[in-house]
């Protein structure tokens, strides 16, 4: 009986032995089921965090630099052209699709809806996937705006996307109207896929009045410039020629 009892025993402790060292071993595949989970958090955490500071290390080396050092010099760009304007005051319901004829757009109907469009001064420059309708835009064109859009190739390059963000941070706020100013996408599925021209891939848009303080709704055009890289002296030279004050609508915001 003793002998059986001492049997008994063993193969307890044996048991218990086993028990504990698989209540160690679950211990440890918590430890590093947390672990892991940790290490997951953090690198999505980065993930979101590093694009941010990439971008704001990428710009500060402009942060003294003027608007017209940055990017290629303005012989990358075509010479401007104009188109004779319309759509001036022709708003409709907002969601209505207009179908511009130009890529992009510099005049034409638009939508007219308080918080919606025009689209508020704040925010100049717009990452690929944030940009507002074409039909809210087409409404700062007419309060004065001077619009630079890019294509997805521009989109797809780093240094170009440093140097757009920095030349937006050259227009900052809402009170110096001169600062009338967006930078924005111009997407595959604009105009049912129209392109710029052939090796340009940024383009500048305004809407003239004809001249400032031109009431005559007749002498209105649209005025575009193609560049096959971004330019700093472009755009300056371009809203040199089309201020805020020649657009149709210059006193609204």
């Amino acid at each position: 009986m003793a002998k059986k009892t001492a049997a008994q025993n063993n193969r307890r402790a044996v048991i218990d032995d086993i028990r504990k060292k698989q209540k160690g071993a679950e211990r440890r595949r918590g430890y590093a089921i947390v672990g892991v989970c940790a290490v997951v958090a953090v690198l999505i955490v980065g993930a979101a965090a590093f694009r941010p500071v990439k971008d704001w290390w990428d710009e500060r080396q402009f942060n003294d630099v003027q608007l017209a050092d940055i990017g290629a010099s303005a012989s990358t760009c075509d010479k401007i052209t104009t188109q004779k304007a319309d759509g001036n005051q022709q708003h409709v319901p907002t969601g209505t699709p207009v179908d511009y004829t130009t890529a992009p757009p510099a005049f034409g109907a638009h939508w007219n809806e308080a918080g919606v469009a025009p689209v508020a001064m704040e925010k100049k420059f717009y990452a690929w996937t944030e940009r507002p309708e074409l039909e809210a835009l087409v409404h700062n064109l007419e309060h004065g705006y001077t619009i630079v859009w890019y294509d997805e190739t521009a989109s797809k390059d780093s240094e170009e996307m440093s140097q757009l963000r920095a030349i937006a941070a050259k227009f900052p706020g809402t009170s110096n109207w001169r600062y009338k100013f967006k930078i924005v996408p111009w997407l595959p599925t604009d105009e049912n896929g129209k392109k710029f021209p052939s090796g340009k891939h940024i383009a500048i848009s305004h809407w003239s009045a004809g001249g400032t303080g031109q009431t005559d709704t007749s002498k209105q055009v649209g005025a575009f410039q193609y560049c096959g890289s971004v330019s700093g002296a472009a755009i300056k030279d371009f809203m040199t020629k089309y201020p805020y004050t020649d657009s149709p609508e210059p006193t609204a915001m």
